[in-house]
């Protein structure tokens, strides 16, 4: 946690403010390196959460048929065909580096509902760390700014 810098005369010693200044901006330095890291992984998370929904809604529809479906599905880029799909007991889901699993349908479902309540939450984890995060900037800018004024006004009140 950066430590806020209430009285600078008494947290810099004299001729340190360069090195305290240093210091500080190294911290930031790393606190944006963080900031950057979970800014990814939250748009990472932003595009799998519509995924892995628009999936679970699609199995329970599957799970809600009783009779064939009939559908048309893409064989290329011009190339339809038509399909009746009977109703089904099991779905295949990819997992991930091309890894495609067969489930029954009520496994897929209670597996897909696991993993969009673990995103949600990793989503709201990720939103209250990079909100920390930027106050850990703000605080340690402002530091940096108090030390540089306070070490302006010590070369001034030498002259």
């Amino acid at each position: 946690m950066a430590p806020f810098v209430e009285k600078v005369e008494t947290f810099v010693q004299p001729g340190e403010s360069e090195a305290t200044i240093s210091k500080f901006q190294e911290m930031v330095s790393k606190y944006k390196f963080m900031e950057t890291h979970l800014l990814q992984r939250k748009s990472s998370l932003e595009s799998k959460i519509p995924e892995i929904s628009k999936t679970l809604e699609m199995v329970q529809f599957l799970e809600s048929q009783d009779k064939n479906l009939s559908t048309q599905f893409e064989l290329g880029d011009t190339l339809w065909a038509n399909a009746s799909i009977p109703p089904c007991q099991n779905v295949n889901l990819w997992l991930g580096a091309n890894v495609m699993l067969e489930y029954p349908i009520k496994e897929a479902k209670a597996l897909l509902s696991d993993k969009l309540g673990s995103a949600k939450m990793s989503q709201r984890q990720v939103s209250e760390d990079l909100s920390f995060i930027k106050e850990q900037i703000t605080t340690m800018e402002v530091n940096i700014a108090r030390v540089y004024n306070y070490d302006v006004k010590m070369k001034r009140s030498k002259k």
